[in-house]
């Protein structure tokens, strides 16, 4: 289990944490090693306000996958489960990102590494400095991330405890 990946999660159609639930399992099931899980949160929408809140968490993983394998996994998994966004930004039952790729900088047509967006999603953010309080991305320290997108609401929704990992 080489490569260290941080995966960030999201839902907010259907039976939101259980479609949270579901993808750690698969993940699980598919050869990945859940080191470190955050807590559930529920945030409202971001750019397309006219849907329904999310609920978000994010992953600490170890896996042999390569950046493009774990991406075509994730993918994988989305459509197994029934991801139906129709629109960007839009409403889905599930949504799997990678956000980071061992320390790696990656830019190809179908994956960009770190997630470009991730830097303005306190969604994202929070939860991930949860789980890597010390955490640098692109040599800026996770607390000065946060605090750029400081009024974004975020709160506790569920205790990790909710997935079997």
């Amino acid at each position: 289990m080489k490569n260290e990946v941080y995966l960030s999660l999201g839902s907010n159609l259907g039976d939101r944490l259980s479609f949270l639930a579901l993808a750690v399992s698969k993940l699980k099931r598919n050869g990945l090693r859940i080191e470190k899980c955050s807590n559930v949160y529920e945030t409202e929408p971001q750019i397309l306000t006219n849907q329904p809140n999310f609920l978000n968490c994010v992953l600490f993983v170890k896996t042999t996958f390569n950046a493009l394998q774990l991406l075509e996994l994730c993918q994988d998994i989305e459509r197994s489960i029934g991801k139906n966004k129709i629109i960007e930004f839009g409403p889905r039952n599930i949504d799997i990102d990678l956000l980071i790729f061992n320390a790696e900088k990656i830019s190809t047509p179908d994956l960009i590494i770190p997630h470009p967006r991730m830097f303005d999603r306190n969604f994202v953010l929070m939860p991930l400095k949860e789980i890597a309080p010390d955490l640098v991305i692109e040599n800026r320290p996770i607390d000065q991330l946060i605090a750029k997108c400081a009024d974004q609401k975020i709160k506790l929704f569920a205790d990790k405890d909710v997935f079997d990992i």
